[in-house]
């Protein structure tokens, strides 16, 4: 199976249980969502005119919404022409589960690498059973997509977007009758606002949740 990838590169995961840790961004094209806070807009159209060599989104700017088919095999060869050292490979977007991922991330594990996946929830996720599956639940976005049960079951981290109580009400409504039980909840304030930040710590402190902090972009780094 053939993936369109944006980008390839590697640096520090700065945001959600797995932060500090060294990792490989697989950023694939395409994203129907729509969050007006989304800082990857150049993932969200798959346009002809901009697919590129594969070697032309190996960690360099994605900004401009180029992109690149990949299969897993040729994936993992870009790692090592890349000269990456990172065992730890994040697959995010765009919306990752518009593929199905179970061949990629089989392929991975089997290599040595551990897999982590960054959703919206909005579609089905597929992946292989060692995969960290990060929901970021994007409720009521411009794209109409609904959170899917299968996505929050299948979550070992939600992690949502912050800025308003109203986003906590969102939240609760959402995980109503969801198994909570071995998942780790986080809130991540959005674009480092302070009223979001304050909100976020109150409700992780009252409710024994994580605070996930967008080390990353205090850092300056991709």
């Amino acid at each position: 199976m053939q993936y369109p990838v944006n980008e390839v590169f590697e640096t520090i995961q700065g945001e959600g249980v797995n932060t500090g840790l060294p990792a490989i961004f697989v950023r694939l094209q395409g994203c129907p969502v729509g969050c007006p806070w989304c800082d990857t807009r150049q993932t969200w159209e798959q346009k002809p005119e901009n697919e590129v060599a594969p070697k032309q989104v190996i960690q360099t700017d994605g900004s401009i919404g180029r992109w690149a088919w990949f299969d897993a095999k040729s994936l993992l060869q870009s790692f090592s022409d890349g000269a990456f050292s990172a065992k730890h490979v994040v697959l995010t977007g765009g919306e990752p589960c518009l593929f199905d991922l179970v061949e990629l991330t089989n392929v991975l594990n089997q290599a040595g690498y551990t897999t982590q996946l960054e959703t919206s929830g909005t579609f089905e996720v597929k992946c292989s059973d060692s995969t960290w599956v990060t929901v970021s639940p994007k409720i009521g976005m411009k794209g109409g997509l609904a959170v899917k049960s299968q996505a929050l079951k299948r979550a070992n981290e939600i992690k949502h977007p912050v800025a308003t109580s109203t986003h906590i009400e969102q939240l609760d409504a959402l995980l109503a009758g969801v198994d909570l039980t071995g998942k780790v909840v986080c809130l991540q304030p959005i674009s480092q606002k302070s009223h979001a930040t304050a909100l976020a710590i109150k409700v992780c402190i009252a409710r024994n949740w994580r605070l996930s902090v967008q080390t990353h972009k205090y850092l300056q780094i991709d």
